[in-house]
C-alpha cells in the first residue's frame, strides 16, 4: 500500500449511502457469481458435447451432425463442428476466468467498504 493512500481518510458517507453502496456491492458480487455460474454450467454443456463427438470424430468424421447457430439448426460434419465446439469452450473458460479475477477484486473492495465503514447486515427483526 503506497504512503499517500494510506494516509487518504475514508469520505464520510451518510447511513443512507452506507446502506446503498452496501447492498450495490452485495448485488453485483451476487451478479457476478451467478454470470460465472451460468457459463460454467456452458462450459460443461460443451464438454459433455466434445466428450460425445469426439467418439464419432475417431469413427466417423464425416457423419453429419447438427448445431443450432443463431437460432438456425445448421447441418454440418462431425469433424467441423469439433474444433467449433472447442475454441467455443475455451473462450469460456477464458471469461469465467476474467469474470473470476474481477469478482475477486470486487469482493475486496466490498470487504475494504465494510471494514472501513464498520457496515454489516441490517437483520430485520
Amino acid at each position: 500500500m503506497s504512503t499517500s493512500k494510506a494516509k487518504q481518510k475514508v469520505q464520510p458517507l451518510t447511513d443512507q449511502e452506507i446502506q446503498q453502496n452496501y447492498s450495490r456491492l452485495q448485488n453485483e458480487l451476487q451478479s457476478l457469481a451467478g454470470k460465472i455460474g451460468e457459463l460454467e454450467q456452458e462450459a460443461e454443456e460443451h464438454g459433455l458435447v466434445l466428450s460425445t463427438l469426439n467418439e464419432a470424430l475417431q469413427v466417423e468424421p464425416d457423419r453429419k451432425c447438427f448445431r443450432l447457430i443463431g437460432g438456425v439448426l445448421v447441418e454440418r460434419t462431425v469433424k467441423d463442428v469439433v474444433p467449433a465446439l472447442q475454441t467455443n469452450r475455451e473462450g469460456i473458460k477464458k471469461v469465467i476466468a476474467n469474470l473470476a479475477e474481477q469478482y475477486t477484486a470486487k469482493e475486496r473492495d466490498f470487504d475494504n467498504f465494510k471494514r472501513d465503514y464498520n457496515a454489516r447486515p441490517v437483520s430485520s427483526a
